[in-house]
């Protein structure tokens, strides 16, 4: 459950938790390092997800594929609904860009449009693009423990270093003590303000992982607003390199 278009389109590349941790302390830095690394512990990942935009008046649910390498290659296809079936977006470094067969086109995409929505959702360009380090980015300090969604969390404080390129200035997150899944984040601006909560439910066994299946992402602004993003499958360390994630790629994969 961070923000990141490696994180965000390939949402639940989860690792298995290392057990030799298990009867030491743990600092605030271990705990969120085991965290992170159910996100990213993987070489690469394949996913089948669901992103549902809800409004007060209306919601529509996109249907994705989406594959990544590591934290720095990642190629979404939408596949559903028919109007935008076909489109796809690629990440390589700190670039983007992204392909509409409708009008055989193919955009990079410009700084000026790093605010806007990302298919319409809750989730920015900005967020997608601009992905940082939950563990090396930040410092971090437990601040307690409380139960979230029945389960008990470390509740970690984390504040933005202050030469770290990063969308957020200070994060909150409560993490499972028992699978270290990611069970809420409070993201705040560099201002301190809250900007938006990500909620973490639908525990499932997928791929012999356990993962959160489930994410919400509500808007601190726009309450009623709310992005959630459902996986309905995983698969982990497939045989891909460097030279799937192109251009010429993104027109052809399906």
């Amino acid at each position: 459950m961070k923000s990141g278009f490696a994180s965000f389109l390939s949402i639940l590349a989860l690792a298995l938790l290392s057990n030799g941790a298990a009867g030491q302390t743990l600092t605030a830095t271990d705990i969120v390092r085991k965290a992170d690394e159910k996100f990213n512990g993987e070489k690469s990942s394949y996913s089948v997800m669901s992103m549902t935009i809800v409004r007060p008046s209306w919601q529509r649910t996109i249907e994705i594929k989406s594959w990544s390498l590591g934290r720095d290659y990642a190629l979404a296809l939408i596949t559903s609904p028919a109007k935008e079936a076909g489109q796809t977006f690629l990440k390589r470094n700190s670039e983007m860009w992204s392909w509409n067969p409708a009008i055989n086109r193919l955009i990079k995409l410009p700084p000026s449009m790093m605010s806007q929505g990302w298919m319409g959702s809750d989730y920015t360009n900005d967020d997608i693009l601009r992905e940082s380090s939950v563990v090396n980015d930040y410092s971090h300090e437990i601040e307690g423990e409380e139960v979230i969604a029945g389960r008990l969390c470390y509740k970690i404080r984390m504040n933005a270093k202050e030469n770290a390129s990063i969308v957020w200035g200070k994060q909150v997150r409560w993490i499972d003590k028992k699978e270290f899944l990611v069970m809420k984040v409070e993201l705040y601006d560099e201002d301190g303000y809250l900007v938006r909560t990500e909620t973490g439910s639908d525990i499932k066994t997928m791929d012999g992982r356990t993962v959160t299946s489930k994410i919400r992402l509500v808007p601190q602004d726009e309450p009623e607003n709310s992005t959630i993003i459902e996986i309905k499958e995983i698969k982990f360390n497939l045989p891909l390199e460097e030279g799937f994630f192109s251009q010429q790629n993104m027109k052809r994969v399906r």
